[in-house]
Formats: C-alpha cells, sequence, structure tokens
C-alpha cells in the first residue's frame, strides 16, 4: 500500500505549472529586492551585518556585489522557469537563496526559510522533464508523469508549515486580541482600510482566521467537496496578507502550492490544453525505493521535531526568543527596547559606553535592543574591536524590553560579561534574565 501511495505515477502538470510559478515568484523577489532598496538598505549600507551565529564568514560582497548576487539569483529563477539547465539552476538558486538566508538576520521572515525548503525539494524532482528549454533541446527526457510522492512531500511540508502556525496562536496575547491590535494599529494609515482595520469586529473575525486558517486550510483542500470553496478562501486570505503585510511573494508562493491539492488532469485542462493526458495508473517502483523513503522520511521528520525545541528550553520562548526561528511561528510578537553597553578593561579596570549607532543602522538597533542573539553576537563584535587596540576587555549589557505592548522589563543580566559568554544553540542562556509572561 505504501508503494502505490508512493510510486504510482501521476500527470506531472501540477509539477510543471509549479516549477514556473516558482521562477516567475523567485525572480521578482529577486529583482524587486534590488528595485526597492531592499538589498542597499539590508547588505550594502550597514557596516556589519548580523549573520546566523556559526556562520559569521558568510558576510555580503563589497562594493556592487551584492546588487549582482541578486541579480544573479534572479536570472536563476528566470531560467528555472524557462527550465532552461534546469538541475543546474535550482541548485545555484538554491545555495546563493540559503548563502543570503544565512548572511543576514535583520530583516528575517519565516517565506525565506521556507524558500530554502521547497528549492531543496525542486533540485531533486523531476520539474524540466515537459513544457521546458530542456525537454525541447533534449527530446528524450520528456515525461508526462512523475512518481505520487512528490504530490505528498509538498503537501506534507505545508501541512506541518501551517499546522504549527495555528498552534502557535493560541496563547493569550493573541486571543485577547492585545497583539493584533497592536499588529494593525500600525497600519491605521493606509488609505481605506486603515480605518477599517481598527474596528473590534475585525480584530476578532482577524483571530478566528488566523488559527481556523492555518489549522484546517490543508485538510480542506484535500477534502474534494470542499476543495473549492477552500481555494476561494485561500485567495481572499492570501490577497489579504499581501495587502495588509506586505510580504513579498510569501502570499503568491502559498497560492502557487494549491496545484498540488487538484486533479493532476484538471491541472492539465486549465494549464497545458495540448499536453496530452496522463491514463496510466502504472506502479514504477525505482530501484533506490528504500533509500528515497529513508531520506525524505529523515528530512520530514526533523521538520516536524525543529519547531518543537524550545519547549526543552528553559522559560518561555516569546521572552527569550530561544527557539523562534525555523518553527512558523509567524506573527505573533512585537518587540522593542533600549540597550547600554559598557566595557571595561580587564588590565585596568578602565570602563566606557559604547554607542551602537557608530556601528549599525536604525533596523540593526531595533533589533539589537530586543533579541538575545543579536545581544551576544554585537558583544563579541565590541570584544573584537578592542582586541585590535590591544585590549582584553569584558562587554556587559544593560537592556530593558517591552513585549506586545508591556511595560519595559529587565532582559539582561547587567553582571554578566556577554564577551565571555559561550552560545548556546539548544539551550537555555542563564544571562537571559527569566521572564514574567505568562506561559
Amino acid at each position: 500500500m505504501l508503494d502505490r501511495l508512493l510510486f504510482r505515477r501521476i500527470d506531472n502538470s501540477p509539477l510543471i505549472i509549479f516549477r514556473i510559478f516558482f521562477g516567475i515568484l523567485v525572480s521578482l523577489e529577486c529583482y524587486g529586492a534590488i528595485a526597492t532598496g531592499w538589498v542597499r538598505r539590508t547588505l550594502v549600507e550597514p557596516k556589519f551585518t548580523f549573520s546566523f551565529i556559526g556562520f559569521e564568514w558568510l558576510q555580503p560582497l563589497p562594493g556592487p556585489g551584492m546588487y549582482a548576487y541578486f541579480f544573479i539569483m534572479g536570472t536563476l529563477g528566470v531560467l528555472i522557469a524557462l527550465g532552461y539547465r534546469y538541475r543546474l539552476s535550482i541548485l545555484a538558486f538554491t545555495l546563493l537563496w540559503t548563502g543570503v538566508y544565512l548572511m543576514q538576520k535583520t530583516s528575517y521572515n519565516n517565506h525565506y526559510y521556507l524558500l530554502i525548503i521547497i528549492s531543496f525539494f525542486m533540485c531533486f524532482f523531476p520539474a524540466h522533464r515537459s513544457h521546458s528549454l530542456d525537454a525541447k533541446r533534449h527530446p528524450g527526457i520528456r515525461k508526462d508523469s512523475m512518481p505520487q510522492y512528490i504530490k505528498w512531500l509538498v503537501i506534507s511540508q505545508l501541512f506541518l508549515v501551517y499546522t504549527y502556525a495555528a498552534v502557535a496562536k493560541v496563547y493569550p496575547d493573541w486571543l485577547d486580541l492585545s497583539f493584533i491590535k497592536l499588529l494593525m494599529q500600525s497600519k491605521s494609515h493606509y488609505l481605506i482600510i486603515g480605518e477599517w482595520l481598527q474596528h473590534d469586529w475585525v480584530l476578532k473575525a482577524i483571530r478566528a482566521a488566523g488559527i481556523l486558517f492555518d489549522l484546517l486550510i490543508v485538510p480542506a483542500l484535500l477534502w474534494k467537496p470542499s476543495r473549492k470553496f477552500a481555494f476561494a478562501v485561500s485567495i481572499f486570505f492570501h490577497l489579504f496578507n499581501s495587502v495588509v503585510f506586505q510580504i513579498g511573494i510569501f502570499p503568491y508562493l502559498s497560492l502557487a502550492f494549491t496545484v498540488f491539492f487538484f486533479e493532476p488532469e484538471r491541472i492539465r485542462k486549465v494549464f497545458f490544453r495540448r499536453k496530452p493526458p496522463f491514463q496510466s495508473r502504472q506502479l514504477a517502483i525505482p530501484p533506490g525505493r528504500n533509500w528515497i523513503i529513508a531520506g525524505w522520511g529523515v528530512f520530514l521528520f526533523v521538520q516536524l521535531i525543529l519547531p518543537l525545541r524550545h519547549h526543552l528550553i528553559e522559560d518561555n520562548v516569546l521572552w527569550t526568543e530561544e527557539g523562534h526561528r525555523m518553527s512558523w511561528r509567524m506573527m505573533l510578537r512585537s518587540r522593542n527596547g533600549h540597550i547600554q553597553y559598557r566595557v571595561v578593561d580587564k588590565k585596568t579596570g578602565a570602563s566606557s559606553y559604547v554607542q551602537p549607532g557608530d556601528y549599525l543602522s536604525e533596523k540593526q538597533r531595533m533589533r539589537l535592543a530586543a533579541y538575545p542573539d543579536f545581544i551576544w553576537q554585537f558583544a563579541q563584535v565590541l570584544k573584537q574591536e578592542y582586541a585590535k587596540l590591544g585590549q582584553d576587555v569584558a562587554v556587559y549589557a544593560k537592556s530593558k524590553i517591552s513585549i506586545n505592548g508591556r511595560p519595559m522589563q529587565p532582559f539582561i543580566d547587567p553582571a554578566t560579561d556577554l564577551a565571555s559568554e559561550p552560545w548556546r544553540h539548544f539551550a537555555h542562556h542563564p544571562w537571559i534574565l527569566p521572564s514574567r509572561l505568562e506561559r
């Protein structure tokens, strides 16, 4: 039964049209990052870049290098959509996108991480076997079918994303509308809809929709009687998110995924009318069956447990941020604060205060004040800067933060030398003061 579920051949039209959508969207994302100034603000102008810890060696290219970097990624997206040298194009895009993701986290978005996962999937999927320049150049690779496990892999990944997003919203600040009010107040200046978004009934609708949509959309799309209605709801939901939250291609990528939920024959009729229908229900078990099942099984297992890691770390993730990223905890909190750094020469005992503004952009300073990994990383930067001057220093931080509009509370132990503290990827950092938040 497992073999039939995974290895039965089905029409590959959903995969082919998704490849085209995916290529177009990532090219728009990359070209748009240049055109809107995102690359300039995030990677070119800052003197220092907060990379993911452990990947400090990944730094922006000097001069106009990052403009060229994003232009190449955008062009690779075009090649993916056209299916030209597909394997090389998708592999190159995946590596480059992963590089820029790890290179900076000041402008973190969940869909940046999702793009890594989907790009990784696409490296292995035979998405160039039809309606591609590769198939035109090499007719021998043409196929009208694909193994069914491709569909289930994508759906399984989406199910994990949406389910974790729904469960994460079941917490006090979402349920009592306090975070949603805060979120919508920042949109009050929007033309026409800004005032409308402040109404209490709209906030309550957003509260319910945020949980119910994420929790039910995958089952509703899978069930044929509710599929069309679920698709219509998806269009409204994602367009609403696109207009209100302006989160780039993510809403449209989410809509592109829905092609995997419809019958392949329907997708063929809509997008590829000249493509011959695939009639066979052939079961084609590949030579590496066990390796395929094991490999994708391990990957999905990691995706299953990674978002749960914060439950094994002391204190509330809403306070500590430990285990927040890569966990599909989307639109759950607003953090702000202020911080003061004191540098002490270990030899002389002389101390001085450092102005982060001398090193960082405005957006980086906002992140620095409220996120523990930023606070720790900047302490390491200061330690290195003073080491170049021949001084061995201790670095202390005095920080207060506000989460979701709460009063400011002390965040970092001011007596801890952060420059001497190790970073723990999967454990609590004792220099983060205990929270007073409800769990």
